[in-house]
């Protein structure tokens, strides 16, 4: 491999310049940028190894081909965001929060990206003043919502002026009680977790939350674990959040490694997400029944600490939906309950 590159990736031609995949698959690749974006960091970069065909960094950030393939069940907006944002910036699913979208851009693009539609496309890249200030409008006039979750793009990309602006407004909301941000920046470009930055949410009047997006033990570095670990020493609270993704981490002791590393650093599993129908992503998803077996093997395995959600957002915009097995069925013997190896047990709730 070259050395490692000093800037972000974001042309095919930049991958095989710096050695990360043949020359002579850039044509076939500009085919699938001109479509998708297209963004690796040079952390991320670093840690592609470009003699495995199956490195499962460069298969979450590398464009693919397999990325043109039509699926019948592909979804331009897989979760529904459209169906439920009433002005520009907001997506307003459930009763008490919103997801505030201030930026469409990120200092990496995943392959398997559920906004790649709108995220690193023409449309601008930052929510404009106006368009910002209608968004926080619309939060400060619907009194039921409890929790504002930063999302996008990448929040963390913003300057932290223009964070201080929307966290300073967030907080002049008696009825809005928690800040959510969720991020892929400490783990792809750690650099930017600068103290300016932690100040804007270590200063919040309301608790802070990051919603670290990882889905590989390899990508949490020493200078990612170091980001957030400085968030946390600022009373910043960290959860994670990974995609279950054929051939990244689908099978237990990867998910077991990534689990454990995030626990041991003072991050707690939160989501584990069935890969959204997005575009081109065909190649990604698993079926259901291999993520609720993972879990159950998981269960097995790891402390209840170490253990994320398996959700589903239901394609349509109808929400998120837990997917795992079910571990409690009745019938007319009464209640069976499963263990983590797959066995049913009676229980007797007679006497409860």
């Amino acid at each position: 491999m070259k050395a490692a590159p000093d800037k972000p990736l974001t042309r095919p031609q930049h991958l095989a310049d710096a050695g990360l995949i043949p020359g002579d698959r850039v044509a076939a690749l500009d085919s699938v940028t001109a479509r998708f974006g297209m963004a690796v960091t040079p952390g991320m970069a670093s840690l592609i190894n470009p003699d495995d065909p199956a490195d499962p960094i460069a298969r979450q950030f590398v464009p693919d081909g397999a990325e043109l393939r039509e699926d019948p069940h592909d979804v331009s907006d897989p979760i529904g965001d459209s169906t439920h944002s009433p002005v520009p910036g907001i997506v307003h699913r459930y009763p008490d929060r919103v997801l505030l979208l201030p930026v469409r851009v990120c200092p990496v693009y995943c392959r398997f990206c559920f906004r790649r539609e709108t995220i690193g496309s023409n449309e601008p890249e930052v929510l404009g003043d106006a368009a910002l200030n209608t968004a926080l409008g619309y939060i400060r006039d619907n009194t039921a919502v409890w929790e504002v979750i930063l999302s996008g793009g990448d929040p963390f990309i913003l300057s932290p002026r223009r964070l201080q602006h929307i966290v300073a407004e967030l907080n002049s909301m008696d009825h809005v009680k928690v800040i959510r941000v969720h991020t892929r920046v400490p783990v792809v470009d750690p650099s930017r977790i600068s103290d300016e930055l932690i100040t804007v949410f270590a200063e919040s009047h309301k608790p802070v939350y990051v919603v670290l997006h990882t889905n590989h033990v390899r990508e949490l570095t020493q200078p990612a674990l170091d980001a957030c670990k400085k968030l946390a020493a600022a009373g910043i609270s960290l959860l994670s959040q990974s995609v279950l993704l054929r051939g990244v981490n689908d099978d237990a002791a990867t998910l077991e490694a990534l689990f454990r590393e995030l626990v041991a650093n003072g991050i707690k599993p939160y989501y584990l997400h069935h890969a959204d129908r997005a575009p081109g992503t065909a190649h990604f998803r698993t079926s259901i029944t291999r993520g609720q077996q993972l879990m159950r093997e998981l269960r097995g395995r790891l402390s209840g600490l170490c253990l994320p959600e398996y959700v589903l957002d239901i394609p349509g915009g109808h929400g998120k939906t837990p997917l795992e097995a079910d571990w409690v069925h009745r019938d007319t013997a009464g209640l069976k309950v499963m263990d983590y190896q797959g066995a049913r047990h009676d229980y007797d709730e007679e006497n409860e």
